[in-house]
Parts: structure tokens; sequence; C-alpha cells
């Protein structure tokens, strides 16, 4: 199955954005976390379905983080986080303005929530490379 269809199914099965960047990125890594992608469900919508910040940019901050960040007490995070998380954010600040004027869900759909069947299968697949692309440039995945 490719990623837009594994994304459709997700969809389908009633998770968003930030839980669908979760799933995506565990099933990658051979790993499960049902707390992990409940967590993330906060991230759907644009934060609490507030039509704020999309779910992708803080879902794939988070993604990134779950490689990078600091984990426990005796632990650091890696010297890789704070560049990984700017290339990001950078990147979908600069990508998700130019298509759709602003990374707000507001912005991206224009206020009609039926544009996110349309829209944001494309913006989380986009998102979930990206990630994997900057964890691979880092040897991190």
């Amino acid at each position: 199955m490719d990623l837009f269809d594994r994304i459709m199914e997700l969809s389908r099965y009633g998770y968003f954005c930030g839980q669908i960047l979760a799933i995506l990125t565990l099933e990658t890594i051979g790993e499960e976390n049902h707390g992990l992608v409940k967590a993330m469900g906060g991230l759907n919508g644009g934060v609490g379905f507030s039509q704020g910040c999309c779910g992708c940019m803080t879902g794939g901050a988070c993604v990134l983080s779950y490689f990078t960040g600091k984990g426990a007490d005796g632990e650091a995070e890696s010297p890789a986080h704070k560049s990984a998380l700017g290339e990001f954010t950078d990147w979908f600040d600069y990508e998700m303005t130019a298509e759709y004027g602003g990374i707000e869900c507001r912005d991206i759909t224009k206020g009609n929530p039926a544009r996110r069947v349309e829209l944001c299968p494309q913006i989380i697949a986009a998102t979930y490379e990206k990630c994997m692309e900057i964890l691979g440039d880092r040897g991190l995945l």
C-alpha cells in the first residue's frame, strides 16, 4: 500500500493529521504506542479542532522530537534537535504560506471543513516525507 492510500485508510478509521503522522512514524520504526497516538489527537484540526496552527506542523515537530528530544532525567536532547525542528518549521511555513496563505487550519481550509478531505491527505503525506528526509539526513532513521 502506498503512503497516500495508507493515509486515506487511517482517515476512514477516524484518525486525523497528528494521529496519522504518529501512526505512520511508528509503523516505519516497527513500534506501537497507543498513548502517543491518543496524545497526538490533541493536535488535530489545528490544536483541539480550534482551526489554529495546522496539526501537521505541530505533529511534524512532535515526530522529529520523538527521535531527537530529551525523554528522561539523565538524557540530553540530540545535538540535531533544534536544527531538525528549525528546518522543518521553516519548510512548513514556507510551503503552506505559499500554497494556502498561512499555517493555520483556517488559512488552509478557508474556513470550510469539507476542504480537509481534499487538502489534508496531501499535506500529511508531504509532512511525513519531509520529517523522514530530515531524520534520514541526520542519520537518525
